[in-house]
């Protein structure tokens, strides 16, 4: 039919069309490359391979598996083969920590101009020494969830905390990333916590010092910052900030690695939404801190410290669908 173009006509205008557009693109890619080499915002080139976001990740999963065994493998444990899987888990996580760690330690080095660190085998050596930490960590991680069992009417057993509460899978991640903090490991630790932060909304850093049977109600919000300090039986609902004040540009520098963030005594517990600032803030032992509170200054222990009740209005709607004062 005259006037109407071919399916084969249209796809070639389309065609034609599209290179139009793809001919542009070489110019960008030289605007980009140029934006690097004049030193133009952030770039990783020439400084080797980074660490893998998708290798922390399976590093945490692998953790785990040695932290909880049985618990998150299809593979059915008992004692016959306990020794058996336990050891090619174990293994396989100390080539895949040996790696990460390698890869890291070498990024720092050549990023930085440092001298030869002997990073392949630096790499092995902090695996292997976190892989010792392992059991001391399991020890450590039944307290957690005992404390979350133990705190928490609604937990019907250990099984369930494990497998489906946020909070102890946050202080998990932590705990691993904290061994790692402490061995003078760069980037990763603040990887694992980030991850968990992600799927949680729990946000732990590694550098925080957490002392035993530590629980985190529901999660979500909790924000717990790098010098924080907690101790043991410490119970955290959702919402809850132990952070640092806000300081303008000219003195952040100055507080790097300095405390700036609160102290949390032995057997704390802090309601929904609270607020503690602050790295001369002290919360003594025993004390109850309610929803809502925002703290900047210390309590001394065993206080109780809330909000004065509000005033609540209620109405009670009348039959014509107008509102009166509840008597």
């Amino acid at each position: 039919m005259s006037g109407w173009a071919t399916s084969e006509e249209v796809c070639k205008v389309e065609v034609q069309v599209k290179r139009n557009y793809r001919a542009e693109i070489p110019a960008v890619v030289h605007q980009l490359v140029q934006s690097c080499r004049r030193g133009e915002g952030f770039h990783h080139i020439g400084c080797g391979f980074l660490p893998s976001r998708e290798g922390v990740v399976d590093l945490i999963q692998r953790a785990c598996r040695l932290l909880y065994p049985g618990y998150f493998t299809g593979q059915l444990l008992d004692d016959a083969n306990l020794e058996y899987c336990l050891g090619q888990e174990a293994a396989a996580f100390f080539e895949a920590l040996a790696q990460q760690l390698t890869l890291c330690i070498r990024h720092e080095c050549l990023r930085y101009d440092l001298d030869c660190s002997h990073c392949e085998e630096r790499g092995q050596a902090e695996a292997i020494r976190f892989l010792q930490q392992l059991p001391a960590l399991r020890l450590r991680l039944a307290k957690d969830v005992r404390a979350a069992f133990e705190g928490d009417p609604a937990a019907k057993s250990h099984d369930e905390i494990i497998f489906s509460y946020p909070g102890l899978f946050a202080i998990t991640v932590y705990r691993l990333a904290h061994q790692l903090y402490d061995q003078g490991l760069p980037l990763i630790p603040r990887m694992m916590t980030e991850y968990a932060h992600s799927l949680t909304g729990i946000d732990i850093h590694p550098g925080a010092r957490i002392g035993e049977s530590f629980f985190i109600d529901h999660g979500t919000g909790v924000v717990v910052g790098e010098t924080t300090e907690i101790g043991d039986r410490v119970r955290l609902y959702q919402g809850v900030t132990l952070g640092a004040l806000s300081l303008p540009p000219e003195e952040v520098e100055s507080l790097r690695g300095k405390k700036r963030h609160p102290t949390i005594e032995d057997d704390v517990i802090i309601y929904a939404g609270a607020t503690i600032l602050g790295g001369e803030t002290v919360i003594g032992a025993r004390s109850v801190i309610g929803g809502n509170v925002w703290l900047t200054s210390s309590v001394p222990p065993d206080t109780k410290v809330f909000l004065k009740k509000p005033e609540l209005i209620m109405r009670k709607k009348s039959a014509a669908g107008s509102y009166g004062a509840h008597p």
